[in-house]
């Protein structure tokens, strides 16, 4: 059986499972991607031993943490343990490598399993995420596809996926469109340290040598904020602008948002943040037409109004290629259309090369 030098977060992928043995609320939170959980103390049971452990005594936390800690351990090997052959090889991780990974993996190891404990537990795998990001973002060679709002920019992204480009899709990893009206219904977002797990790990799958297609966007998504050193990079980076009518917009905005219309009391109630930029009169006509459905009249208005007035000058602000950028015409935002748009794109690319 093995017991050599530390394991570290980039020696994961040399194991067969990776169990996080922490309890389910910090799992949720963030994991390391493929982990299970099989928490040695439930997040009730983890309370109980910190007060027991403040009020009483470490002694006595501990003999109460390992008698929850055994019924634990006992019901995963039962459980979902139960069918792992002889030479299966686990690593094992917890907050901070310590006593819950490491009671965890010697009872694995009396099984005769060689597991294995990650040196630092999740808080190393937190401060490799961090690293991950800033050694590997300033060296992408990113294409930023920008446009005016509704000029299925994210639809393209997905489309230069299935025709194999890389891309990096913020949104998807985000959970929400990025916009004022962009929280998607009934779907939470990750929380800001899952947001960065999954952003390390695109950004590992990358090949650095070709392009990389990403959506401009701003430095927060929702309520997750972009790390900066990818925002530093996607100022940086080389435009590629989708000019499509607003005709073809709206049509699109009216497909892509038209579940906006299932719940007009949430979405009266995102219009009123809008109220000090352009008057109570204003959001209340908008308001009017969100509580009749009348999703045409008031997208229009918004595209008018509040998007496109500020979409050159924040592109200018934010970009610091806006004035080189590329210019494709987008005439039409249907999903054929889109599929065109992205061969458009990768030309792009071809001509470059050429």
């Amino acid at each position: 059986m093995s017991h050599h030098r530390p394991i570290r977060p980039q020696d994961r992928h040399g194991f067969d499972a990776i169990i996080d043995a922490r309890t389910p609320a910090e799992f949720a939170e963030d994991h390391i991607p493929g982990a299970i959980n099989c928490p040695v103390l439930s997040d009730d049971e983890r309370a109980l031993v910190g007060t027991i452990y403040v009020q009483q005594s470490a002694f006595e936390a501990r003999r109460v943490g390992g008698a929850l800690v055994a019924a634990n351990l006992a019901r995963h090997l039962a459980g979902p343990l139960a069918d792992k052959p002889a030479n299966w090889r686990p690593l094992i991780y917890c907050w901070r490598g310590g006593m819950r990974s490491g009671s965890m993996v010697q009872w694995l190891r009396l099984v005769g399993w060689d597991a294995q404990q990650l040196a630092g537990g999740y808080k190393a795998f937190r401060r490799h995420v961090i690293e991950r990001i800033a050694a590997l973002t300033p060296q992408l060679d990113l294409r930023v596809i920008v446009g005016a709002t509704g000029s299925a920019k994210t639809r393209v992204l997905h489309a230069l996926a299935e025709q194999g480009a890389q891309v990096l899709d913020l949104e998807g990893l985000a959970r929400h469109k990025g916009s004022l009206l962009g929280a998607l219904p009934g779907v939470e977002q990750p929380s800001q340290k899952h947001f960065e797990t999954q952003l390390a790990t695109r950004l590992e799958g990358f090949e650095l040598a070709r392009p990389v297609y990403v959506e401009g966007e701003s430095a927060r998504i929702g309520r997750l904020s972009v790390p900066v050193p990818l925002v530093q990079r996607l100022r940086a980076a080389a435009c590629i602008e989708l000019d499509a009518p607003p005709d073809e917009r709206l049509a699109y905005l009216l497909r892509d948002y038209a579940y906006l219309g299932d719940d007009p009391a949430a979405l009266c109630q995102r219009l009123a943040q809008l109220a000090e930029l352009h008057g109570k009169a204003t959001v209340q006509r908008w308001q009017g037409w969100a509580q009749m459905g009348e999703l045409a009249a008031l997208f229009d208005e918004l595209m008018r109004l509040h998007y496109d007035p500020h979409y050159g000058r924040s592109q200018q602000r934010n970009f610091a290629r806006w004035d080189a950028r590329q210019r494709l015409a987008a005439p039409d935002l249907t999903p054929a259309g889109i599929a065109a748009l992205a061969q458009d794109v990768l030309r792009l690319e071809q001509a470059e090369q050429g």
